[in-house]
């Protein structure tokens, strides 16, 4: 037997010789064999777990967009890449980089610049791999070009060429791995998974290098060669996208079919979107019976549950194709309340049921269904801004058509006679009550429910205190497990018990207020105050009763109709602007022909105002133009007989092109016009703007003309006419944004104009010199202008200005500011009287610059002369 000596001398040799096995300086088989199997079934094998649970959430949170181009690679990476020290988002791929960094740390045998254990390779790919999904593709692409620089005879160099190129189209040096790609192919017969993978990932750079055609000759390769199930069927699906981008709808059909063959071994969601795929490549009209079989089976079977949401949606369109819109409605909704996290999918539901209420002229409820399709697409998606900006246009359509709803259900009965309005009013009574009485049968019901959820199980008994009550008895409940069931239950657990006991408080106490200190006698003065809180409650309670008989009665309605005439003209008058501001919207913004010539007809016919009737006759000119050729040809003779002198009539009769008119648009009209009062030519300005405002009838812009035009009288006719000028404005063109800046002026300005008055001018510091002058280019008025300019800047008065200055229709002034005295103006106008070479004899006014300016405004400049002041 061994000593223990010699055991402990064996054991300490053979810790010596693994301790000098484990050595990485050492090329030994001992040290190979050691460090190769530690690094494989350690190191990298956890890394490899890891990986793989990174890559499994990967999928598990991205959801494909099957409304594009699918890409080849599932876990497609759509941030942005993260940059060197950022900290990984997915903790599995750091631990995978961190044991391929350890066992390359750890087990690396690197003597004399070359590799001696084998799994090296597998670490350097380990590290590849966890840095590509964690984004850092510059430092991934570094991992596999090392295992290509360093291990060229390893058994995962291929694989290391196909990571490589997946990287470069990360980077979108996709021209790059095409190029590396077809040399890989061509000159090594790969493993099939391998060659799969390349022909995948080939197939990616010709998509991202907009060449399809190719694209599909390298995916119809990884086809045929991948080995996975899922794999295959993403393929076959992106060759039926692919197909389908290049028109060729027959080999589209049959790669989608392709998927649909593979049943189970597809994943679902592929072969569903394959059958929506398929129907949008045909017309399913033409075989209704077969379409609804096919779906109705679809949506039946159990295993399409969680697409019903798909399912659904494609029933919907058949329904809409085939114009039967209650079934679309429908299936629609059916879509909707499946849920999706395909948020586009839920946009076409919203935005395709909107569509059809607006269809049926339901504009309110499309506007809810286009609010509710906003919220679901991205704001930088283009059919964002269509459908925001036909939803901003609808806003005025539910505004508009309310109006001219209502006004002309008002006018309808106002019209009818006495008799007729009382039996209008006794139908629709009827009709409110069956609405109503249906309305509380429904409360009633509710209310039932709601007492049967909360009903214990009591039925009424008679209760004597007496009497002990045991659980399980009539009229008691059973106290939760837990709970003594003995003959004593706990008190608040028997209904019967806790009534009787409040009432005994009631009459040992009275009615007392929740709270602290209930005991003391003043917490029964608060029941008054409740009692004076229910009565108030139970008085209300009586006027609504007394409200809701009125609202059953003739009589409310009937005193609530318009009588004086000024009233119902006002009502007629919106409801014909409303007609034809809608007529415009579906014409020019809707492109809704039928509903605008409706529109347009309904103004002529109710006896509109003069400046709609021109606009909405040429308007539909336009429209017949295109649907009714004789109808067009007889308005045009009615236009041209009629308002010959209009731009409409030019139009019409070639003195004027199209585009002409366009050139003479009102906008530029307008831009000259406003010039014009802007250089105080307040005169030519009205002249224009009158003649404006008939060649231009009922344009967008005739309300800008008319506020122009109010502010061009005032400048001429003082106050009072501006007044009157900027009321015409707010009450003519009501809905306009003019008319709300003449409301403004109206409540703001105006009253603070008014409170301008003449008055002593004692302490002013401002004053100014008057001269009376006729037009501005008056040889005379001219030649004042330049004295007056030319003494002032001889005597170097830096401080003074001259300016040419509108006072009415005949007068102006040529005035001299800047003076700090009344004293110094007299003074100036002997200086400019008596100097030689100036002899400006004209008579001149001095007037403090407060004075003048209630002088602009009231044009009272004779009371001024008169007041002497």
């Amino acid at each position: 037997m061994l000593t223990i000596n010699k055991l402990k001398n064996i054991l300490y040799i053979t810790s010596i010789a693994v301790i000098v096995s484990c050595s990485t300086k050492k090329n030994t088989f001992a040290s190979r064999y050691w460090h190769a199997k530690n690094a494989k079934y350690n190191t990298i094998y956890n890394g490899d777990v890891a990986l793989q649970k990174g890559m499994e959430e990967l999928k598990s949170t991205y959801s494909d967009n099957f409304w594009e181009l699918l890409p080849v690679e599932r876990m497609q990476i759509e941030e942005e890449t993260a940059l060197p020290g950022q900290k990984a988002k997915n903790p599995n791929f750091t631990r995978a980089e961190d044991k391929a960094v350890r066992a390359i740390q750890k087990h690396s045998i690197n003597i004399g610049g070359k590799e001696s254990n084998m799994q090296m390779d597998e670490a350097h790919l380990l590290l590849g791999k966890a840095r590509y999904y964690d984004k850092r593709f510059i430092p991934a692409l570094e991992a596999f070009n090392y295992i290509l620089y360093k291990y060229s005879n390893s058994d995962k160099i291929y694989e290391a060429k196909v990571w490589r190129e997946k990287t470069n189209v990360r980077l979108e040096n996709d021209a790059l791995a095409v190029k590396n790609l077809q040399l890989l192919l061509k000159k090594y017969d790969l493993k099939p998974q391998v060659k799969s993978d390349a022909n995948a990932i080939l197939a990616q750079a010709y998509i991202n290098l907009d060449d399809n055609s190719k694209a599909v000759q390298a995916l119809k390769i990884a086809v045929e060669t991948t080995p996975g199930k899922e794999e295959r069927a993403r393929y076959h699906f992106i060759l039926g996208q692919l197909y389908q981008s290049l028109n060729h709808a027959d080999s589209a059909y049959v790669s989608f079919q392709n998927v649909i063959d593979m049943k189970r071994k597809s994943p679902r969601m592929y072969v569903i979107q394959a059958h929506a795929k398929q129907a949008g490549l045909i017309d399913m009209t033409k075989d209704t019976l077969a379409f609804i079989e096919k779906y109705t089976k679809l949506i039946e079977d159990r295993e399409n549950r969680p697409h019903l949401d798909a399912l659904n949606h494609q029933v919907a369109l058949f329904y809409d194709k085939l114009k039967q819109k209650d079934k679309a409605v429908k299936y629609y909704n059916r879509s909707l309340k499946a849920g999706s996290n395909d948020s586009y999918l839920m946009a076409s539901n919203y935005r395709n049921l909107a569509t059809i209420y607006f269809d049926k002229s339901k504009y309110e409820v499309a506007g809810k269904y286009y609010d509710s399709t906003l919220t679901r697409f991205p704001k930088k998606n283009r059919e964002y801004f269509i459908i925001e900006k036909k939803r901003k246009n609808l806003d005025d359509v539910i505004k508009y058509e309310g109006i001219a709803r209502t006004n002309d259900s008002i006018l309808n009965v106002v019209a009818l006679s006495p008799a007729d309005r009382k039996s209008f009013y006794e139908d629709y009574i009827k009709q409110l009550k069956k609405k109503d009485s249906i309305q509380e049968v429904k409360e009633k019901q509710k209310k039932e429910k709601e007492a049967q959820a909360n009903q214990t199980g009591v039925n009424d008994v008679v209760f004597d205190p007496n009497k002990p009550l045991t659980p399980g008895s009539r009229g008691v409940i059973n106290p939760p497990s837990g709970f003594d069931n003995g003959k004593e239950s706990f008190y608040f657990y028997t209904p019967a018990t806790v009534s009787y006991g409040k009432v005994e408080f009631a009459k040992r106490w009275g009615k007392r207020t929740l709270g602290d200190n209930w005991r003391w006698s003043s917490q029964s003065q608060n029941v008054k105050t409740q009692e004076a809180v229910t009565d108030n409650v139970q008085s209300q309670e009586t006027k609504e009763d007394v409200s809701l008989a009125e609202k059953y009665t003739p009589e409310f309605y009937l005193s609530k109709l318009p009588t004086s005439q000024a009233s119902l003209d006002s009502l007629a008058k919106d409801r014909n602007l409303a007609y034809y501001q809608l007529g415009l919207i579906y014409k020019e913004k809707f492109f809704e022909n039928k509903l605008a010539e409706d529109r347009f007809e309904t103004v002529l016919m109710n006896k509109p105002e003069e400046r709609l009737i021109l606009p909405s006759k040429y308007n539909l000119f336009k429209l017949y133009e295109i649907s009714n050729p004789a109808k067009a040809e007889a308005l045009k003779a009615d236009i041209i007989a009629n308002y010959p002198n209009t731009r409409y009539a030019q139009l019409l009769t070639g003195q004027i092109s199209e585009s002409e008119g366009l050139a003479q648009t009102p906008e530029e009209v307008y831009k000259t016009t406003y010039k014009q009062f802007e250089n105080q030519e307040y005169a030519p300005a009205l002249a224009t703007i009158e003649k404006c405002l008939t060649q231009f009838s009922g344009d967008g812009l005739i309300p800008k003309f008319e506020l122009l035009k109010a502010s061009a009288i005032g400048k001429l006719k003082g106050l009072e006419e501006y007044k009157k000028a900027i009321n015409y404005v707010a009450s003519t063109y009501p809905d306009t944004k003019e008319a709300q800046q003449a409301d403004d002026i109206l409540r703001v300005s105006i009253p603070r104009l008014e409170q301008m008055v003449i008055s002593s001018d004692t302490t002013s510091t401002k004053w100014n010199v008057l001269y009376k002058a006729g037009k501005k280019e008056d040889a005379a008025t001219t030649a004042l202008m330049q004295k007056i300019e030319k003494y002032i800047k001889e005597k170097q008065y830096d401080k003074f200005s001259v300016s040419y200055d509108v006072y009415n229709e005949t007068d102006n002034f040529v005035v001299i500011h800047g003076i700090s005295s009344r004293e110094f103006a007299q003074y100036f106008i002997e200086l400019l009287r008596d100097t030689k070479g100036y002899n400006i004899k004209a008579p001149a006014t001095v007037i403090s610059s407060e004075n003048y300016s209630v002088v602009q405004v009231r044009k009272n400049f004779d009371q001024y002369l008169q007041l002497k002041i």
